[in-house]
């Protein structure tokens, strides 16, 4: 019995272990992360049951140790107290330590419990999952022999590392370190990849800073986030319901008055506002204000677009300063970066009345038609038209 009951050649045991590993992946993205930490969605009973004793099984983590890490990344993400951020603690650290980083921060049970409520309370999570976290790693062990014989050790290993690299190292490593933006949210947050799929879609890490509580990490036609695939067959079965999806503002043709339908798209989906306002008033005039030959302008349309549309406060003292030169070289670029600023003013002084940020928004309007850049005027008339996307029913 050295291969165990299923006696299986190599390549199958390699492709059972990819099967079993992936299994723990879609519990973490679907169960642990967008259910459970952002309830972005609700599961069905018996496949929350099913995700937590996998994931005591194959990770020995506690639900509410996890999600109140994650909850407590979100709130003070790149900060001193991020339990996992590389731009404080380099990405080295982050991604070949992440497990313990992960270990060192659940040992903080005031911050678990701030964080993790709404989480499992019951008799199983405090008197098995919670308190007999490595007895259910190592019956995951006993399995893994019994069925694949000597070589299971090799598949409960594999298992036994997956988590603790692809999710704590790479995710929150690589993902805050590397890769493209498609939004400027305040953090360092990238999507590594297009295609969402070895990681279960946490891949597109930026869009999901962007929108946090979205059930969907996918933003643009291109990106495939499988973990969506699996929300979606779940709600086919009738083992889930999804709550909240990011969806971009509807646009009203002929709408050209800025009412309070347009101050709450605006704020509401304002990331999108700001990803439209690079594509559509940034891109355009830099292009026209800095480009000499079509290699030239490919070049200086990224530098501008990274320095015009990153927070300023993510900005080190020589982006500050190549900043500072590129608006000096163009009147029109620094027009367009300082509207860019006081439309981001607008959700960022949304303690302020109604009335006052519906009055800020029509003055952005009408003053950035009046500024002579084409560009941006064209944006400002088609902000006009926008209103909130419609509730998920």
């Amino acid at each position: 019995m050295l291969n165990g009951l299923l006696d299986l050649d190599w390549w199958q045991l390699l492709l059972v272990t990819l099967a079993l590993t992936h299994v723990t992946i879609v519990t973490v993205t679907v169960f642990l992360h967008r259910a459970q930490a952002h309830r972005a969605l609700d599961l069905h009973p018996a496949l929350t049951h099913f995700f937590r004793f996998w994931t005591w099984l194959t990770t020995g983590m506690v639900v509410s140790e996890w999600v109140g890490i994650h909850r407590k990344h979100h709130a003070r993400c790149e900060t001193e107290e991020d339990p996992h951020s590389p731009q404080v603690l380099g990405l080295k650290k982050v991604l070949w330590e992440g497990a313990e980083l992960y270990s060192a921060a659940s040992e903080d049970k005031e911050m678990v419990a701030k964080y993790s409520h709404g989480t499992p309370d019951d008799w199983l999570e405090r008197h098995v999952y919670g308190r007999l976290r490595w007895q259910g790693v190592g019956l995951m062990l006993i399995i893994d022999m019994l069925l694949f014989g000597v070589p299971g050790i090799a598949v409960w290993a594999v298992q036994m590392i997956w988590i603790p690299f692809w999710a704590a190292g790479v995710i929150n490593g690589i993902g805050h370190f590397w890769g493209y933006r498609n939004f400027e949210s305040p953090d360092a947050a990238t999507n590594i990849s297009p295609w969402g799929i070895l990681i279960g879609g946490e891949e597109l890490h930026n869009n999901h800073h962007a929108f946090p509580s979205s059930a969907k990490l996918s933003a643009k036609w291109w990106e495939f986030d499988i973990g969506w695939f699996y929300i979606r067959l779940f709600e086919v079965l009738g083992l889930a319901k999804v709550r909240r999806v990011a969806q971009q503002p509807t646009l009203v043709p002929g709408k050209n008055v800025v009412d309070m339908d347009t101050v709450k798209a605006v704020i509401s989906h304002r990331m999108y506002v700001l990803s439209n306002y690079a594509r559509e008033v940034v891109r355009p005039v830099a292009e026209l204000e800095l480009c000499r030959d079509e290699q030239h302008c490919r070049r200086i349309y990224r530098q501008a677009r990274k320095l015009m549309v990153r927070e300023e406060s993510r900005m080190d003292a020589q982006s500050r300063a190549r900043l500072a030169d590129l608006l000096q070289r163009s009147q029109a670029l620094a027009t367009v970066h300082q509207y860019r600023k006081r439309l981001q003013d607008v959700w960022d002084r949304t303690a302020h009345s109604q009335e006052a940020l519906l009055k800020s928004l029509q003055d952005w309007c009408a003053q950035a038609e009046q500024t002579g850049i084409a560009a941006l005027a064209d944006f400002s008339r088609h902000l006009r038209t926008y209103m909130p996307a419609p509730a998920r029913v």
